[in-house]
């Protein structure tokens, strides 16, 4: 574990092993831990993995208020600054796979491929963008207990080791609530991505657990289909987090992206 102050911010991350960089961006509301099977077996595969936490999750700075997703990006390009590190493969999960999109539209010229998992590429309509707001008010007001309680297996199935279930759910009761609402209310108001899609010229792999509710594979389709070249790969018997759930799939599919740059 480590810290570096970036700008107004303290930011918590990982830093494993040597060689290419792969950068790993968590999803609401969890913290870098998720990322801890593919930190411990990438890192000795001959990568330097590099899981960041968010500014308002993990150890990272709470920031109340709005945190839009071109801040998010930014933090990581100002951590990799620090780390020295230039270009880089760059993966996230829900939240953290639109952060990537983000970082894609910011400084696509610093990536050398992409992973998206279990994500989506349009932006809210207006329902939806109610719905967050009004989450995000309702994390403040009950923290984050009843919520995390209401999603967990939407988040994970309800096969997943009990281990995996656990740990899911201490990441989402361990999470500041005005971090998990500042993030909720920026996310809202996130652009579209579908048209940029077209102009990726990365290497690109997209993941989704063929269980996920939250962004099923249509959801995956759509960005695969977009992106040239890009590589499709459902795992099976996992719901919003494969990469925990089945970590040996998730990592088999990550490790063909790897082999391919």
């Amino acid at each position: 574990m480590a810290t570096a102050t970036i700008g107004d911010i303290t930011i918590g991350y990982d830093d494993e092993g040597s060689g290419d960089a792969l950068v790993l961006v968590h999803g609401h509301p969890f913290d870098r831990s998720m990322w801890r099977p593919q930190v411990d077996h990438l890192s000795r595969a001959g990568w330097r993995v590099i899981a960041p936490d968010l500014r308002g999750y993990g150890e990272s700075t709470v920031v109340p208020g709005k945190t839009a997703l071109d801040v998010f990006a930014r933090d990581i390009a100002g951590l990799l600054d620090r780390l020295g590190v230039e270009r880089f493969v760059l993966g996230g999960l829900s939240m953290g796979g639109q952060i990537v999109l983000e970082c894609h539209r910011l400084f696509a010229h610093r990536l050398r491929g992409l992973v998206l998992a279990d994500t989506s590429a349009p932006a809210d309509g207006e329902a939806a963008r109610e719905s967050r707001r009004a989450t995000a008010e309702r994390l403040l007001r009950e923290g984050m207990g009843p919520y995390a309680g209401e999603v967990l297996h939407k988040m994970v199935s309800r096969s997943a080791p009990p281990e995996v279930i656990r740990h899911v759910l201490g990441m989402m009761r361990g999470t500041d609530p005005e971090g998990a609402a500042a993030a909720l209310r920026g996310r809202a108001e996130r652009p579209d991505y579908v048209a940029m899609l077209a102009h990726v010229a990365v290497p690109a792999l997209v993941v989704v657990g063929a269980e996920d509710e939250f962004t099923p594979l249509a959801d995956a389709r759509l960005m695969s289909d977009a992106i040239p070249g890009a590589t499709l790969v459902v795992v099976d018997g996992a719901a919003h987090m494969p990469n925990l759930e089945r970590p040996a799939d998730f990592d088999e599919a990550l490790h063909g992206l790897l082999k391919s740059l």
